[in-house]
């Protein structure tokens, strides 16, 4: 069911020249039986989108929704989805897409944060959703995602507010300072925050990665992020539909279904982090898939192994590292297809539209040339802040900069490589271990495919690196060869002290190691206070 158009939708005539919920009207113009969304072989046309966007969006307004009011959700990938965000673009609503992966305790914490005026939940959540809206203070009106959901009868929201100045929100048009998306950062370093973003950062950083991915309508997606990551949106998906492409959506990784789907679809790109491509090239059938369509593909998320990529080379693949953040819409960084082989490991080039600078990390002057240290960003792609945290939105943004807290190294010709999170350098004997250069080179190593290192207290080096590794059955090691193996490739200091298999690391959805969770096993175990280990005694 689909409602008409009320008579007053001023919303949906945006005053900015870079609202997105324009896109959706140019599509359906220009091309409107073209396929934009391939929901699990439901196909959903751009005429379509628009038609069910458009209706969503009037329905909200005669609701009583305003500029600004938040719109919170918990579901899986979907092309019902994919309509609310449009809808939210159209009428100047703030999508708040939430895990599904958090605990009721976690997800009610960020539902009492986002404050929505709306929770939109899918079935198969329910249950998680309910139950954390239940301990949220002033809990929102919730309603189901689908075609009986929130199509057919628009809750009132919880409370409409009107703007600051007298101003009511629903007298004006949707401006590009409007916020579109609030995304929660992973959280892998503490509490979880809410990055702001508007649409003009949406379109700035979606303009930038049309200069390097250079999607067409002829290209077809496949989207395998979820959706509430900025990554399940500004990654390839929006900019798909921003320029009439069509995007194959799945709702979750499989590594076999996956590789299906790019020999039967005839895939031509796709993004994910460095864990999807491992387990696609770890999968029986790698080997034997036909790749032959996908001509290009991106991997962000985290630092990608040297050897990772040089197999996906050798299958014909151009898989380039690039890197990103939340904060920055994300697209900072990405390697061109050209140098994706020579420059194997890099993250790249800044994208167009951006500005990056290296800062000491101690002191904050920046640093010219080939130069190592922490990277900051500027340009339009910049978010607009963390929800009602003014206090870290002033930390964050301190100088007019972006501070990433990421640690990076330039080279003389200005190509970026990414070393580690500044929080997860630890210091052994007086020198600085970045844990993400540890485990590249155990992922050369053929026995090896997981790793990742983390900093443990030492009595005599204040801190040494354990290594934790996920074995490759097929091919025997153990801990002294696989210490024989770093020593031959790191500094002595940079030497893992101690290596402990295990079955599987712990990362979050976006492919992060949680060493927070390695560090709590490796407290919770009996160690002693300081590690024996005698070779290291003259490093």
């Amino acid at each position: 069911m689909i409602h008409t158009l009320p008579p007053q939708t001023e919303s949906l005539h945006p005053d900015g020249l870079h609202c997105l919920g324009r896109w959706t009207s140019d599509r359906a113009r220009a091309t409107p039986e073209r396929v934009a969304v391939d929901d699990r072989g439901v196909p959903l046309s751009y005429g379509q989108l628009e038609d069910r966007a458009a209706a969503l969006a009037g329905a909200l307004l005669q609701a009583g929704y305003l500029i600004g009011d938040r719109i919170a959700t918990v579901t899986g990938n979907s092309a019902d989805h994919v309509v609310l965000f449009f809808a939210c673009a159209k009428a100047g609503l703030v999508l708040v897409p939430l895990s599904w992966r958090l605990s009721v305790r976690e997800l009610s914490e960020q539902l009492q944060l986002a404050d929505p005026a709306l929770l939109v939940i899918e079935d198969e959540f329910a249950t998680l959703a309910r139950a954390a809206a239940e301990r949220a203070v002033d809990a929102p009106p919730i309603t189901q995602l689908g075609a009986r959901g929130v199509e057919v009868e628009v809750p009132s929201p919880r409370h409409p507010t009107l703007g600051t100045g007298g101003e009511s929100r629903t007298t004006r048009g949707v401006r590009d300072d409007d916020p579109l998306l609030m995304i929660f950062t992973s959280g892998t370093q503490g509490s979880a925050k809410a990055a702001v973003l508007t649409h003009a950062n949406c379109f700035w950083t979606n303009l930038s990665l049309s200069r390097i991915a250079e999607l067409t309508s002829s290209d077809v997606v496949l989207a395998v992020m979820p959706q509430y990551h900025v990554g399940g949106w500004n990654i390839q998906p929006l900019l798909a539909w921003w320029v009439g492409a069509t995007v194959v959506l799945e709702r979750t990784f499989d590594p076999g279904r996956v590789l299906q789907l790019i020999a039967d679809r005839r895939i031509t790109t796709t993004m994910g982090v460095p864990t999807n491509y491992l387990f696609l090239a770890q999968h029986r059938s790698f080997a034997r898939t036909d790749l032959s369509s996908l001509t290009h593909a991106i991997v962000g998320g985290a630092p990608m192994p040297e050897p990772l990529l040089r197999t996906w080379h050798a299958r014909g693949v151009s898989l380039s590292q690039g890197y990103g953040l939340t904060e920055a819409s994300p697209n900072v960084l990405c390697l061109p297809d050209e140098d994706a082989t020579r420059m194997a490991g890099f993250a790249g080039l800044p994208y167009p539209h951006v500005e990056v600078a290296v800062a000491d990390p101690v002191t904050g002057e920046q640093r010219d040339g080939a130069a190592e240290g922490e990277l900051l960003v500027r340009g339009p792609g910049v978010f607009a802040g963390y929800f009602r945290a003014p206090e870290l939105t002033e930390r964050a943004l301190q100088g007019g900069w972006l501070h990433t807290g990421d640690l990076v190294r330039r080279d003389e010709n200005g190509y970026f490589q990414v070393i580690d999170r500044l929080s997860d350098v630890f210091i052994s004997g007086g020198e600085s271990v970045a844990p993400a250069e540890v485990e590249r080179v155990l992922f050369e190593h053929p026995a090896v495919s997981d790793a990742a290192v983390v900093g443990v207290a030492d009595e005599r080096w204040g801190e040494v690196g354990v290594a934790f590794v996920v074995a490759n059955a097929s091919r025997a090691t153990d801990e002294a060869d696989l210490l024989a193996h770093a020593r031959s490739q790191l500094a002595r200091f940079k030497v893992p002290a101690r290596v402990r298999f295990v079955a599987e690391i712990p990362r979050s959805s976006a492919g992060k190691v949680l060493r927070h969770e390695l560090l709590k096993q490796w407290r919770d175990d009996v160690v002693p206070a300081s590690i024996p280990f005698s070779e290291e005694a003259d490093r």
